[in-house]
């Protein structure tokens, strides 16, 4: 096993991290997991006249948390912004840092296809840069988040390291840019720089707009009176859904290893969107059956005949991706990690807290 290469306990390195998108889906459980490892961790937020920063509050309003001496701080900051970003590297001077930010929704980026460019590409090169003009480039570790939308157009399943990629979107043309421009970076200035390409996670931090979030929140709103009926697009896409906790764990995994990767992260198992939705139903005991076919089929529940699902093409991708399938053999054996949840697993976390989250308050 390569793990006995990792340097999991580099006790001449300070434990000091730096998290763009902390305060998304992905940042906030890798916080959490860093903060339970001793680290300093340090966030990039963006300023805005709203302080969105729910999935992270319960860390800095912890005060337990600061009396056992654990250290968080929050930085206002951008990816667009090159010099604020040189500023944050020269004050923090963080040991590893995590790119999380970005315009992340994939139907998003055809209309706002500049914008995810320039942070999602752009924003890459502003921080490579930052990191070399402060005189750090042999001393930080770099986890670039990539994705599995780089395949896109898949060639081949499952998809490896070694898949050629065919993004069909701004969003996976945006992230290939910057898979590149990290491996340019790494081969020219010997930077420890690694991507991570991970296949889609889930939780109840998801934002409400993905469709697996959307689908669970629906549905807990339907079990508790709050709602009759919602709309989808594309109900036969297939992706390999794993959870966002083991896949922070992964990241991290991957930066304490010796030599910089490109690793593909998944959980090697499909479903489809109708699949989601049905297991979701499951579990508050409701049977979808469906009916009709393309844009005329409905999901109805079974007991009550009623229409619970319907397909609305205003959802579709401009491009569909239509199957995704990792195959993390790689990273498997270079360090140990195995997803804790499964598919049904996940599923079950994601209603049950959306159903406490709409018990407590039905406007959330």
């Amino acid at each position: 096993m390569a793990e006995a290469m990792a340097s999991e306990n580099q006790s001449s390195r300070p434990n000091v991290a730096l998290i763009s998108g902390i305060t998304g889906q992905d940042g906030s459980y890798l916080a959490e997991l860093l903060l339970s490892k001793g680290y300093e961790v340090h966030g990039i937020i963006r300023r805005s006249s709203s302080f969105n920063t729910s999935r992270i509050r319960h860390l800095y309003e912890d005060p337990l948390a600061f009396k056992q001496g654990k250290s968080f701080q929050l930085h206002y900051g951008d990816l667009t912004d090159s010099t604020c970003l040189v500023k944050l590297i020269h004050k923090i001077k963080p040991s590893e840092i995590y790119n999380l930010g970005a315009q992340s929704h994939v139907k998003v980026s055809f209309d706002l296809s500049e914008y995810t460019a320039d942070v999602d590409a752009v924003g890459v090169v502003r921080l490579l840069d930052a990191v070399r003009t402060c005189g750090m480039d042999k001393s930080v570790r770099l986890y670039q988040a990539s994705t599995s939308e780089l395949y896109g157009k898949v060639v081949e399943t499952p998809q490896t390291e070694a898949t050629p990629f065919y993004p069909q979107s701004p969003y996976g043309c945006a992230k290939l840019y910057a898979f590149w421009i990290c491996k340019v970076y790494r081969e020219a200035y010997n930077m420890h720089i690694s991507n991570g390409i991970l296949f889609n996670h889930e939780s109840p931090r998801r934002g409400e707009t993905f469709v697996t979030r959307k689908i669970t929140r629906c549905v807990a709103k339907i079990h508790l009176d709050q709602m009759e009926s919602f709309e989808l697009g594309n109900l036969d896409a297939k992706r390999d859904w794993g959870h966002a906790k083991d896949y922070v764990e992964a990241m991290w995994k991957m930066m304490q290893l010796d030599e910089p990767q490109d690793l593909v992260i998944s959980t090697g198992e499909v479903h489809s969107v109708r699949e989601f939705v049905e297991a979701s139903f499951a579990e508050i005991d409701r049977k979808i059956v469906w009916e009709g076919s393309a844009e005329s089929e409905v999901g109805r529940e079974a007991d009550t005949g009623i229409v619970r699902v319907r397909v609305n093409p205003k959802f579709y991708r401009p491009a569909e991706v239509e199957f995704l399938q990792g195959d993390c053999s790689k990273a498997k054996s270079l360090f140990d990690w195995k997803p804790k949840f499964d598919f049904k697993s996940l599923v079950k976390d994601m209603v049950q807290s959306d159903i406490e989250l709409f018990r407590h308050n039905p406007n959330a």
